[in-house]
């Protein structure tokens, strides 16, 4: 696709925070749905509609989300879009038991990455990983970046109402300093002990409750001293502002 001008300048217009689901995630997703299992008043509200609903809308939305082909790259075209920074979407494998989320992080790894080696001038894209087993997503970061040429990690927000401010998560952002790569911080319903008042009005998710559990997530991150322990650690958080639509923010410095 040709460059876009304006004022005599080229520029490439790139979509910072695109959603993507591997058909293995999303069959889980549909599964924990229907049993009722996942225990996650927040992944039911987010997910319950679009995962199951078959009107015209729902079942676009999946097909959309799996595709990392000739469709996608269609829907960019029509949209002016020259590149998509493809990202797993939210909870990712975060609210999993850890064997089944470091599994399917890698597994979504390899399949993204071929996209990306396919048509590398219209996708890049960060590695999923799975914060519960801080090491093991150390590690699947930088397999991610040395061996899948992925451009950093996304982590949605809080795994299982535990957040990154806890240093046992923080051999990920030793991974990240040190591979010199971001980590992208994007939304995610907010945790049960969180979200009552929101879900009670209709307000939790990307119209409210992203962005206050997202804006809360960066505060604790700053205030528990991660930048003073990675100084070159650097960290983007989407969506976290009510009001800030796509916006992200580099919280590194």
């Amino acid at each position: 696709m040709a460059a876009s001008v304006i004022g005599g300048r080229a520029y490439r217009r790139i979509a910072t925070e695109e959603a993507w689901i591997s058909p293995e995630l999303l069959a889980l997703y549909q599964k924990m749905l229907k049993e009722g299992s996942s225990n996650d008043p927040g992944f039911e509200s987010l997910w319950r509609h679009y995962g199951l609903g078959m009107s015209e809308r729902c079942i676009a939305v999946r097909e959309r989300m799996l595709d990392l082909g000739e469709r996608r790259i269609g829907d960019m075209d029509a949209a002016g879009i020259d590149m998509q920074i493809l990202l797993l979407t939210t909870p990712g494998v975060q609210f999993l038991d850890a064997k089944m989320a470091i599994a399917l992080a890698a597994a979504s790894n390899d399949q993204v990455s071929q996209a990306v080696r396919k048509h590398p001038d219209r996708f890049a894209a960060l590695a999923a990983v799975a914060p519960q087993a801080p090491q093991a997503a150390a590690k699947e970061l930088e397999r991610g970046v040395t061996r899948l040429k992925l451009k950093g990690a996304v982590i949605n927000s809080h795994t299982q109402g535990e957040y990154l401010d806890d240093q046992r998560f923080w051999p990920i952002f030793e991974a990240a300093e040190a591979l010199d790569v971001p980590i992208y911080i994007h939304p995610n319903t907010p945790p049960r002990e969180m979200i009552g008042p929101l879900l009670a009005r209709g307000l939790d998710g990307a119209i409210y409750g992203f962005a206050v559990e997202c804006g809360m997530h960066l505060l604790t991150i700053i205030a528990s001293g991660v930048f003073d322990r990675f100084p070159k650690l650097q960290m983007v958080f989407g969506n976290f502002r009510a009001d800030s639509g796509a916006t992200a923010c580099n919280a590194s410095r």
